[in-house]
């Protein structure tokens, strides 16, 4: 009995199973479906059929390049690369071209980021005054004026100003961009001008003087952008004594009349220099019999009581910097209502100082159309198309790669120790015949300067920002005359001032701007002499100011030290891949807008302004 009931539950059992193994079988035994393609993939991988699977993954990865899925399949391409049966020369050069792809997408990215910066630091509102833009006042036609060029230089060959400017590396954009005259006698200027150049030695125009001079003389708005001491002063002080010459002979200015011509730069020691030049050739007009062209200077640290006698007489030229300029005007000490030019020297260093709104202020003072100069050494493309606003259909004269160095200067990077900058100074100071210029970023430092070669023995003066303007005057003007062989500066001596033979320029701080670099060894090396810069440098100093130096040296074709050799930068691998140079933001050649430090500078700077003005506001609404 037993047996046969084991045999029913045997059977019992077994049908059991067999109904169990017909069933569907359950989630954890199930096998998915493979697709084609995937299958195709694993028969190729067997094969070791290497570059179609290359092919499918590069399909893949395009494809899926926006949900951020490359990683993985790039190792598993590398991975079949290794067991594949191709060899190590063929795995090497498939490897590089994909590397090649990565860089290049990822140089795409990187542009497309910089435009979004671009974009976001555009300037929405144009550089003019409230009420033109208030009214929607806009000038279609450039000033007219009655000088014309001379028959000689009409009747020349279509092609000899284009071969002139390419010979003379004078690039120039704009609508009927005047011709290039290569002499002062052909322009047309008055006796008085011409013996005035001949006093000051100058017999031939610069590059920036063929071109400017006659786009100015013909009433041209111009952006002009030329190296360090290339003589960009009489490119705007000559056309606007000639101008103002011929106001006065049309009809005399009475008192308490003008300016007909207004001069805005940055800082007072260049604004006395400006005035200087323009006293110069109204003296040399006035002893040819011509009526006398009145000037006056308008700086702080000066008495407002010595400006207004000139203004009362009526005067011509105003050259000012624009803190004592937005004064006057805002007491109406000056008038601007028959002003009818105004230039700005070192136009991008005013800006960068903070003086933007002031000169979009000074704009609004202006009773008509006006024509427009801008001059500077350094003006990057953010700057000139800010600039556009304001000006009538402009002409950009471009001397060189703005932002360049001097070729006539000998550059020289040294790496010396906090420490021991003083003391090696004494030595630096020794490599050539004075006058030498030194530069420090603190006030502090070049005070301890002036004590420390005074105590050596050693004929110096200092100059800051702290210090009383008829002492600041005096320590020029023994440097300019000679009396003094050193003068320790700022850089309120770094931009736009002409001293005679200066042999050496030390950097005894490396600045944080790779602009103001430029500015202060163009004091030396100007006007076709040769010059030399010294620059210390070490640990302290920011890596991206030192990139740009880096390739500011080789831009010159200077020797390299093997301490900034040794640094790299993304800008050289864009470059590379066939990008622009530098950062299109400042113009610096070592870094690119993404990096660059005076962006990231000016942004802290609107924060910290925008927090104070809050705070300031909550205060005053509480107190």
């Amino acid at each position: 009995m037993e047996s046969e009931s084991s045999k029913r539950n045997l059977k019992r059992y077994l049908k059991e199973e067999e109904t169990k193994d017909e069933s569907p079988p359950e989630d954890d035994d199930y096998v998915p479906y493979v697709p084609v393609k995937e299958r195709k993939k694993q028969k190729l991988t067997k094969l070791g059929r290497i570059s179609q699977v290359k092919a499918d993954a590069d399909l893949k990865t395009k494809s899926s390049s926006e949900n951020e899925g490359n990683e993985e399949e790039e190792e598993d391409l590398q991975t079949v690369a290794r067991k594949s049966n191709i060899s190590l020369l063929s795995q090497h050069t498939e490897l590089k071209k994909v590397a090649q792809a990565k860089k290049e997408s990822a140089f795409e990215k990187q542009l497309k980021e910089e435009e979004k910066i671009l974009e976001s630091i555009a300037e929405k509102t144009a550089l003019m005054g409230v009420a033109e833009l208030a009214r929607g006042i806009q000038y279609e036609d450039p000033i007219k004026t009655s000088w014309t060029p001379p028959r000689c230089v009409l009747n020349m060959p279509r092609d000899y100003p284009d071969i002139l400017r390419g010979k003379l590396c004078i690039t120039v954009e704009g609508e009927d961009v005047p011709l290039p005259i290569p002499s002062f006698n052909a322009m047309k200027f008055p006796k008085g001008i011409l013996v005035g150049l001949q006093k000051k030695g100058i017999k031939q125009p610069s590059p920036i003087q063929i071109q400017g001079l006659p786009t100015v003389l013909s009433g041209r708005d111009m952006i002009g952008i030329a190296f360090t001491g290339s003589g960009k002063t009489l490119v705007f002080v000559l056309p606007i004594v000639v101008f103002s010459l011929e106001q006065e002979l049309k009809m005399p200015f009475l008192p308490n009349e003008g300016p007909f011509g207004l001069i805005v730069c940055p800082s007072r020691e260049l604004a006395k220099q400006i005035l200087e030049t323009v006293e110069h050739f109204a003296d040399c007009l006035a002893q040819q019999g011509m009526p006398r062209i009145k000037s006056c200077l308008i700086i702080g640290g000066t008495p407002v009581n010595q400006s207004l006698e000139i203004i009362n007489r009526g005067v011509h030229i105003i050259v000012a910097t624009p803190g004592r300029l937005m004064d006057m005007l805002d007491k109406k000490m000056i008038k601007l209502d028959v002003c009818r030019y105004l230039c700005m020297d070192e136009a991008d260093r005013m800006i960068d100082m903070g003086f933007e709104e002031d000169i979009r202020t000074i704009f609004s003072y202006f009773k008509g159309q006006r024509q427009t100069l801008l001059f500077s050494a350094t003006m990057p493309k953010k700057i000139q198309n800010f600039a556009r606003s304001a000006l009538v259909k402009p002409i950009t004269i471009n001397v060189g790669r703005a932002g360049a160095a001097s070729m006539n200067v000998v550059q020289e990077v040294e790496y010396v120790n906090q420490e021991a900058k003083i003391v090696h100074l004494l030595e630096c100071i020794q490599k050539t015949q004075p006058p030498v210029l030194i530069f420090a970023e603190k006030k502090q430092d070049v005070d301890a300067i002036h004590e420390y070669l005074l105590l050596k023995g050693i004929e110096a003066v200092a100059i800051h920002g702290s210090k009383d303007q008829e002492e600041r005057s005096r320590a020029v003007d023994a440097f300019r005359q000679g009396i003094k062989d050193v003068l320790v500066a700022t850089d309120v001596a770094s931009k736009g001032l002409d001293f005679v033979n200066i042999q050496h320029v030390i950097n005894y701080d490396m600045p944080d701007d790779i602009e103001n670099y430029v500015h202060r060894i163009g004091r030396t090396g100007r006007s076709g002499n040769k010059g030399q810069a010294t620059t210390f440098i070490n640990k302290s100093n920011e890596e991206s100011v030192l990139l740009d130096l880096k390739h500011l040296l080789i831009e010159a074709k200077q020797n390299v030290p093997p301490f900034l050799a040794t640094l790299q930068s993304e800008t050289e691998v864009f470059q590379d891949l066939g990008g622009d140079k530098g950062c299109s933001y400042c113009g610096g050649l070592g870094h690119r807008i993404t990096q660059c430090p005076k962006l990231e500078a000016e942004s802290n700077k609107q924060v910290s302004a925008v927090g104070r003005k809050d705070y300031l506001s909550y205060s005053a609404a509480d107190y």
